[in-house]
């Protein structure tokens, strides 16, 4: 199989590269700017562009897929010849529904926690030898790609976002990846600039919630409203539906404990976002035959994804943490949780807004 992607420097797109080269595709790519640490991984497995810039004269018909990155323009110059060709082109998640579709799917969903719960699940999969495909958006601790694409796993872990496609699909990205076995996390209204009002990003859910396969599972967090609501809708009568919140649990010294059959199981992660993703979770891998024993000896070592309240420096009578949290609902979830964990010590919370997303009216609205 010969694959070109379109934008392959981009944080999804050259791990899904790296994967594909993995995999044995002869894969080609091209990009207008490629940064560290695309740059390096892609030299090193022998893929990183020659030269920067687009090159209409690398599309040729002997390329059996193009995937196009949301980085790419609708006139960008490959796209339009690979389109006279007849070439058969994909978004980015429709390649990753093209390379699962015969796999047990399990699509992580949710305005916040998605990159956490499907960190949780691939490293309870990782403790019990557990073989999957997946797509998660944070580099995993043990994990060489942030993609894996393979011929004999059975199941497929895959982070569903809501955001768009790519510049000639709009359809959110969750909506292409049809899960057998799909978690909603919560509804908390992201990406403004293209759902303006919050309906219009509610109905992204009820729709993933359609799409979910005959005789599949919807795990969802009723601890949220809005999504508890659109559970009880029942908008597709063909799957069962089980609810999760936040698991009986301890604090004692800086340290968060899960209560399970009559012991205190110490965890490394902490606050109540972070316990109910990881009931999410634990329902997802009972979902797959794994018992909860077996869970809760396997997340008591897990640490977190990369920048969700991950640990920067400790001392003695201080901590540091980065959290991506680029929405109202993220913040007050990370800043609880630190207060939570740490009732004896003073806060200081700095924020970094984003131009197009948090730096507006409508975003302080709702913080």
């Amino acid at each position: 199989m010969r694959i070109h992607l379109i934008a392959i420097g981009g944080s999804a797109m050259h791990n899904m590269a790296l994967s594909l080269h993995h995999k044995g595709y002869n894969v080609t790519g091209s990009d207008d700017e490629i940064n560290e640490p695309s740059k390096t991984r892609l030299a090193k497995a022998g893929i990183l562009p020659t030269e920067i810039g687009w090159f209409p004269t690398k599309i040729t018909n002997d390329i059996d897929a193009v995937i196009l990155g949301m980085h790419a323009r609708e006139d960008n110059p490959e796209l339009v010849r690979a389109r006279e060709l007849g070439l058969k082109i994909y978004s980015y998640p429709e390649y990753i529904y093209e390379q699962t579709k015969d796999k047990t799917r399990i699509v992580i969903g949710g305005s916040h926690g998605k990159t956490t719960i499907t960190s949780m699940i691939l490293h309870v999969f990782k403790k019990m030898n557990i073989d999957a495909d997946f797509m998660v958006g944070a580099q995993l601790a043990g994990f060489d790609t942030m993609v894996k694409l393979t011929k004999e796993a059975k199941y497929a872990v895959i982070e569903g976002d809501e955001y768009l496609a790519s510049p000639i699909d709009r359809r959110p990205k969750f909506h292409l990846y049809h899960p057998n076995i799909a978690i909603v996390s919560g509804i908390a209204w992201d990406h403004i600039n293209v759902f303006p009002t919050f309906d219009m990003y509610v109905d992204q859910f009820r729709i993933f919630i359609k799409l979910i396969e005959e005789n599949g599972t919807l795990i969802y967090c009723e601890n949220d409203k809005d999504l508890d609501a659109l559970a009880a809708e029942k908008v597709n009568p063909k799957i069962t539906q089980q609810a999760y919140g936040i698991p009986a649990h301890t604090i004692e010294n800086g340290i968060t404990s899960v209560q399970f059959n009559g012991k205190n199981i110490p965890l490394e992660i902490f606050g109540d976002h972070n316990l109910m993703n990881m009931n999410g979770a634990r329902l997802v891998c009972n979902s797959i035959g794994i018992s909860d024993e077996d869970f809760y000896n396997a997340i008591s070592s897990f640490t977190g994804a990369a920048k969700r309240l991950e640990l920067v420096k400790r001392t003695e009578n201080f901590a540091m943490y980065k959290d991506f949290a680029h929405s109202p609902s993220k913040l007050k979830a990370t800043v609880s949780a630190v207060k939570q964990q740490f009732t004896k010590r003073n806060l200081i919370a700095c924020m970094e807004l984003h131009t197009f997303s948090s730096l507006t009216e409508e975003f302080f609205k709702r913080i």
